[in-house]
């Protein structure tokens, strides 16, 4: 048996699926409650306090971002007139580095990415010219930026914040970039490590691309987490916490909050499974003494199921089939033994008869030109096609209304259309058994006669070519039509072709005067 089918949700299944939620429920009432109050209350107080630490690491570290960022604006205020100086830009470049730890290096860069100064001097730097996009990050920004974590050209994977060097007229000079290098002992490293929690948590930091730029795992530096719901949710920049499950299948509850300075996320979790030490055992103990009372409730659930659902599932069943012959005579000997499915069974049977009723009328109506009762275009499509697959032979009066134009311009439309009306109930008048008669738009129509010859169709045509004449349109007084007379013989040749004749014969009687009926050679 397909798997699949086991897996669609029926009426037995619903019901014994309910029933045995409703069991369970029942039976856990007496210490469920109490535990599910006491879990919760837990992984509240957990993602409170972890979304309240990340908050508070993530104002921390701004404040030593803008506290960085704030040291390197003013060097850049005083290099702006000594980027021609080299020794002015290594003096300052080893300030800033030495002043403070909030830098493991410090370079400037000039507007041809070109290093001008770098400090330690061990780096090596000096006089090399950047090239790689990320390297260029700062070049290419011109404005206060921390970058992307990237490999300098000393080795070093770094993150570098930078501020442009601009002269007093705003013309780009370079930049002075302070850089942290990740996978050492840094700053962010000191600040971030000082609030370590020791009950099992802990926290990372990734940059705007979710690329690990922290983490208690070193090795994990540089590390990119996709498919992350709470780095994809702090990245957008939202304050909150939320469960996960992480890399290693762990499930963890974490809190995240945005360091917006920098566009990072610092998220701080800590194993769901620390927080609820304790609660699954005791409530493992309890399941195992009533597992043998539930299991019984169940199998009489399953019985009773079977039995309630027997009906609906016979009629659905048969629902399912009901364009086969037999299928309104199978639903009729279904047991309906209970009021829901005894209605039920009434109301398929009542409503497959109204549903084939509405089928009928709708094509009916399809094929029908309602102002006239006559066959629309779609009808005379069908009864053309008809005809020719049956190959009977037929003949085919085009007909329109003389200067038809003139009576919707000089009266209105209105009396048009009771013009068009009044043809049409003449043409039926004059109809035969057998014969279709067809509003093919406007003011032109069709007669189709099947098994005429042409003589017997000439003298249709001519009858109602006089009987409307002898008419008169109430407003519009007397109204001729032409006709065009053509048969099809049931050849090769099509009745299309024939159609064509006809119309070709309509216009030579508008040609010839009007008020006429003109046939086309056989």
């Amino acid at each position: 048996m397909n798997f699949s089918c086991l897996l669609k949700l029926d009426l037995r299944r619903l019901i014994l699926f309910l029933a045995v939620i409703s069991v369970l429920v029942t039976l856990a009432n007496g210490f469920y409650a109490s535990y599910e109050v006491q879990r919760a209350l837990l992984i509240r107080d957990s993602l409170a306090a972890n979304r309240a630490y990340a908050a508070k690491l993530a104002e921390t570290t701004d404040i030593v971002l803008k506290a960085a960022q704030d040291q390197l604006a003013y060097s850049a205020g005083l290099l702006r007139d000594k980027m021609d100086d080299e020794q002015a830009l290594m003096a300052e470049a080893r300030r800033l580095h030495q002043q403070t730890d909030s830098f493991d290096s410090v370079v400037v860069v000039g507007a041809n990415a070109v290093i001008l100064a770098a400090s330690p001097d061990t780096l090596g730097v000096k006089g090399l010219r950047l090239s790689s996009p990320n390297a260029l990050q700062s070049l290419n920004a011109k404005r206060p930026l921390v970058t992307d974590p990237f490999v300098s050209p000393s080795g070093n994977y770094i993150l570098a914040i930078s501020h442009p060097v601009f002269t007093a007229d705003g013309n780009y000079l370079g930049y002075i970039s302070g850089s942290i290098y990740l996978r050492e002992r840094n700053i962010l490293a000191n600040v971030l490590e000082r609030h370590f929690h020791q009950d099992g948590s802990h926290l990372y930091v990734v940059d705007r691309n979710g690329t690990l730029i922290y983490h208690p795992e070193a090795e994990r530096v540089g590390e990119n987490i996709t498919g992350n719901p709470v780095i994809e949710a702090v990245l957008d920049g939202r304050l909150g916490a939320e469960t996960l499950r992480n890399s290693k299948g762990v499930d963890m509850l974490a809190g995240f909050a945005p360091v917006t300075r920098a566009g990072w996320g610092v998220v701080a979790q800590r194993p769901r499974a620390d927080t609820l030490a304790g609660l699954d055992g005791l409530m493992l103990e309890v399941f195992m003494r009533i597992l043998p009372l539930g299991l019984l409730t169940l199998s009489a659930i399953w019985l009773s199921a079977l039995f309630i659902s027997r009906p609906l599932w016979q009629l659905a069943q048969s629902a399912r089939v009901m364009d086969q012959p037999g299928a309104l005579g199978r639903i009729s000997t279904i047991r309906s033994w209970y009021f829901e499915a005894s209605r039920l069974k009434r109301a398929i049977l009542k409503g497959a008869g109204l549903m084939n009723d509405r089928i009928s009328q709708l094509h009916t109506d399809s094929h029908t030109d309602a102002p006239t009762g006559l066959l629309n275009r779609r009808g005379l499509e069908q009864a053309l096609e008809s005809l020719q697959l049956a190959g009977r032979p037929v003949a085919l009066i085009t007909l329109d209304i003389d200067h038809f134009k003139q009576i919707n311009d000089r009266f209105g439309h209105d009396v048009g259309d009771q013009a068009i009306g009044l043809l049409a109930q003449l043409m039926k008048s004059q109809a035969r058994k057998g014969d279709l008669l067809c509003r093919s738009g406007g003011e032109e129509f069709l007669l189709l006669l099947p098994d005429t010859e042409l003589a017997p169709a000439l003298e249709v045509a001519e009858r109602l070519r006089r009987q409307v004449a002898g008419k008169p349109v109430p407003v519009v007084g007397r109204m001729t039509i032409s006709l065009g007379l053509a048969r099809w013989a049931g050849d090769a040749g099509g009745i299309r072709q024939a159609l064509k004749r006809s119309d070709e014969a309509l216009y030579r009687a508008k040609a010839a005067g009007r008020n006429r009926t003109e046939c086309a050679p056989e």
